[in-house]
């Protein structure tokens, strides 16, 4: 088994010469984040997932977690990191400082939530869900109930989980129909919830689950639908754990993947009901769960990232040692390493491209979420906002299903050994396997970015960052003759996305079926070609900086290379997608359902 080593060096590259580090740090409250700063932060977390969370991945897979009488159990050790965790103050790195959080960028806890994905995404689940619920919080719970949970969720003694699904509501939560009644100054809630991450566990003191509900009253559909703070433990006025709620975990999950955290059947009020608290107003809770959702698809999408990188790793390692063969055209000598061979070296180099693209993307993401969240001028606060909301279901879908891609990748860099448990690349797959489904299938996330996104603004975002795609391609020019089939390949990229986006623009409207057709394969070019674009941003600068004597050459010339390997070999795809959107719905709806 290899030992997880978090990318320092790539991380830096990407805060400070893609994401603009400097221009986040510069934003009000945010000044004292230096580089310097952020290096230590990521140096510490790395640290801290291979140390601590690293060595509890395989046990987690292996062990599971552990129901008896309604209580589960985390796998052995994952009570003592999380306590290490808390105490160390990662729960809380961009938790408001009101509430005892640090306050850092959103970018910058990105880059440490990649960390811990890598390291291990089952435990990681559990403080990721908690920031989704103390986003929630911040936007649309009062101040009383904010005073009243937030710090304790801030630092970790208490975690949070999303409650929607439901055994006849999967995706279409109009069909929820867990039950809420007014009982007083609170509801009494009745209903089951299946799917739940972390719902029941031992390793904090006090689960806040906010759950969907319907009032008596509420309108049909998704327009009657309510959300509610349901804690494990009631809480005291003065913040105290109280009794125990009416909720009981009936069931966990036998998975894929994921073992080692708990995907939980909740049962409320089984007896008097499970008293919950309205948050907001009624009927408006699923555009206040939206809120954590968006938060959330964003963290999984880094999910996909830190697997891919795991992955890779893993598979690096194993090309580094694994003997087998010798070099192509040697019929004697002595037998190499498989990373000798030409075929392990282009399978390691599209998983380093694959995810050197998804985290420079992701992180780019993060600093337009931080900028319009809190830049002072407006307009750039839209902007930015609009870039965040393009961009959410693309890091969503496409870093998911390449984290899957590069995840089996690394399992044939292991040949045989990879199908084989023992060699440790078979559970990065499975792990991966989940984050395409949850918090939006791929399909979700594609029918999202086609109609909210693109076909709602008439693709202004979309040709937008199309017209910044081409200056960047431009400037490939700089770096000379070895560049001019990645820059073609760059520019025909570029062309293929905007003769996909001018047709889903065209033709959204009369025909939103023809779309919905085509939706996933325009959502897989666009991130190709997202991909691309910070790719050949990383390829100009690290170039430009090789004229410094005191660069690290070998860096910056691999990254020089791997942005080309992705344009000769990734990029390349980008016109059979485009292809498949111009004119591959038709056949997509031509058998009707007995046909098939």
């Amino acid at each position: 088994m290899s030992t997880y080593s978090a990318p320092l060096k790539d991380m830096q590259f990407v805060l400070r010469e893609l994401a603009g580090l400097q221009e986040v740090s510069a934003l009000p409250g945010w000044q004292d984040v230096t580089p310097e700063v952020v290096d230590a932060v990521l140096a510490e977390a790395g640290k801290f997932a291979q140390e601590v969370l690293d060595p509890l991945n395989r046990i987690g897979d292996t062990q599971g977690a552990r129901l008896a009488q309604g209580k589960v159990t985390a796998p052995d050790g994952y009570v003592q990191a999380y306590r290490k965790f808390i105490e160390a103050g990662w729960n809380g790195l961009a938790g408001d400082t009101r509430y005892g959080g640090q306050g850092l960028p959103h970018v910058v806890s990105t880059a440490v939530q990649e960390i811990w994905n890598s390291a291990n995404m089952s435990f990681c689940l559990a403080p990721m869900l908690t920031s989704g619920v103390l986003e929630a919080l911040r936007h649309h719970a009062s101040p009383e109930q904010q005073a009243l949970y937030m710090p304790n969720l801030t630092a970790g003694a208490w975690s949070g989980t999303m409650n929607l699904t439901e055994p006849q509501a999967g995706s279409d939560l109009s069909a929820v129909r867990t039950q809420a009644v007014r009982d007083g100054d609170h509801y009494r809630l009745r209903g089951t919830k299946i799917f739940i991450t972390w719902g029941e566990h031992d390793m904090s003191e006090n689960i806040v689950h906010l759950v969907l509900a319907r009032t008596p009253n509420a309108p049909e559909g998704v327009k009657g639908i309510s959300l509610f703070i349901v804690p494990k433990f009631l809480v005291n006025r003065d913040g105290t754990r109280g009794e125990r709620n009416d909720i009981t975990c009936v069931s966990i999950e036998h998975k894929m993947g994921i073992r080692g955290s708990p995907t939980c059947v909740l049962a409320y009020g089984e007896a008097k009901g499970a008293i919950g608290y309205l948050i907001g107003e009624e009927n408006r809770g699923l555009e206040y769960m939206f809120t954590m959702m968006n938060h959330a698809r964003l963290g999984v999408g880094v999910e996909g990232l830190g697997i891919a990188e795991r992955a890779y790793q893993h598979a690096l390692a194993h090309a580094r040692t694994r003997v087998q063969g010798r070099e192509i055209g040697q019929r004697s000598g002595d037998r190499v390493t498989i990373i000798h061979h030409p075929d392990v070296k282009r399978m390691l180099l599209s998983m380093k491209a694959q995810t050197e693209a998804m985290r420079a993307l992701a992180y780019v993401a993060a600093a337009a979420l931080d900028k319009a969240r809190v830049h002072p001028d407006r307009t750039e606060q839209r902007r930015n906002q609009a870039l965040v909301d393009l961009l959410t279901p693309i890091v969503k879908g496409w870093c998911t299903e390449q984290g899957v891609e590069v995840a089996s990748t690394g399992v044939q860099v292991h040949g045989g050994m990879g199908f084989i448990e023992e060699s440790g690349a078979a559970q990065y797959l499975r792990d991966a396997r989940i984050t395409t489904i949850y918090e939006g299938t791929t399909g979700i996330q594609a029918n999202d970015l086609v109609g909210r996104k693109v076909a709602f603004e008439k693709g202004a975002t979309a040709m937008a960052v199309i017209g910044d795609m081409r200056g960047v391609n431009a400037r490939l020019e700089r770096l000379g003759s070895e560049f001019v089939s990645a820059r073609k390949a760059f520019s025909e990229a570029i062309d293929s996305l905007e003769s996909a986006t001018r047709w889903l623009v065209e033709h959204y409207a009369a025909s939103p079926n023809a779309a919905a057709a085509v939706a996933v394969p325009y959502l897989k070019l666009f991130g190709i070609v997202a991909g691309g674009w910070v790719m050949a941003r990383a390829a100009v600068i690290a170039h430009d900086k090789l004229s410094d004597a005191k660069s690290d050459a070998r860096f910056l010339s691999a990254k020089i290379i791997t942005a080309r390997f992705y344009a000769e070999h990734i990029l390349t795809g980008a016109r059979g997608f485009a292809d498949t959107v111009l004119s591959g719905s038709a056949s997509v709806l031509a058998l009707d359902e007995g046909q098939f």
